[in-house]
């Protein structure tokens, strides 16, 4: 007779985890991979309905999961979900800045003189300051529990120029990956890690207008070695990776995963 394999305790268990934009694509599959690993999920997104159905989702798969509506550029929507993390379950321990924007301009042509300013506000509102402010709604209660992780969304952008010169979308994922270097080394004192996960092209609603158009994906196809988009779940693989203790070693790194994109 052969004994009982062992159980392995998943890699996020007794953790909480909250994570921004997690209606749709990554942030839903990173909401459901963490889930399935063992964490408590505050599933945040600006599209209540779409949170409710994510969260419904991981309760019916057996795992633990609360839904919120949160406009991330709201000072007073991030401290709202931080507090009902921490009033559901009594703690904090990850935290993934995950939602962002990026501008439809037909064509993906948002040169400089074609940039509405009130777009560029709406995208760096976003982007950057609502990461910012998730971050100072989240770390001192991250700090609270004892430390943890902190993995902020940037994007490619943030290393290389954009081929349809997003000037606004890679400002702030520049401004992110900024930021989380600079929280590192504020925070690794306190038991608190910030990465910067920098994704390239991935299937993912926000991407439809790229893959969506033959001509238009089989440009970006072609500037990808791996020469396909990623999926939202590979991205989510990685951030489970550094929102688990087997990245403690890591902060303040800028961690791609782009198919290749950025080493050409």
């Amino acid at each position: 007779m052969t004994a009982a394999a062992p159980h392995r305790p998943g890699r996020l268990a007794g953790k909480v985890a909250l994570i921004t934009g997690a209606g749709r694509g990554i942030g839903r599959a990173a909401a459901e991979l963490f889930a399935a690993e063992g964490a408590r999920v505050v599933v945040a997104d600006l599209d209540a309905a779409a949170a409710r159905e994510v969260a419904a989702a991981i309760a019916d798969a057996g795992g633990a999961a609360l839904a919120v509506g949160v406009d991330v550029a709201s000072p007073e929507d991030n401290a709202r979900m931080v507090a009902a993390a921490v009033e559901r379950w009594g703690a904090l321990h990850v935290f993934y800045a995950n939602a962002a924007i990026v501008d439809r301009t037909p064509h993906g042509d948002v040169g400089l003189e074609r940039i509405a300013l009130e777009r560029w506000h709406r995208i760096l509102a976003v982007n950057l300051t609502g990461t910012f402010l998730g971050c100072r709604a989240a770390i001192p209660e991250i700090v609270r529990a004892g430390g943890g992780s902190v993995i902020l969304t940037g994007s490619v952008g943030a290393l290389v120029a954009h081929r349809a010169h997003n000037h606004a979308y890679v400002t702030s994922k520049a401004g992110v990956l900024g930021l989380a270097r600079n929280l590192a080394v504020e925070y690794a004192p306190k038991g608190v890690r910030v990465n910067c996960l920098c994704p390239g092209q991935v299937r993912t609603a926000m991407m439809a207008d790229f893959y969506d158009d033959p001509a238009r994906r089989q440009r970006f196809i072609d500037l990808t070695p791996m020469a396909r988009f990623g999926e939202a779940v590979e991205v989510a693989r990685v951030a489970l990776f550094l929102a688990s203790d087997e990245s403690s070693f890591m902060t303040g790194a800028a961690v791609v995963v782009d198919g290749g994109w950025t080493a050409v």
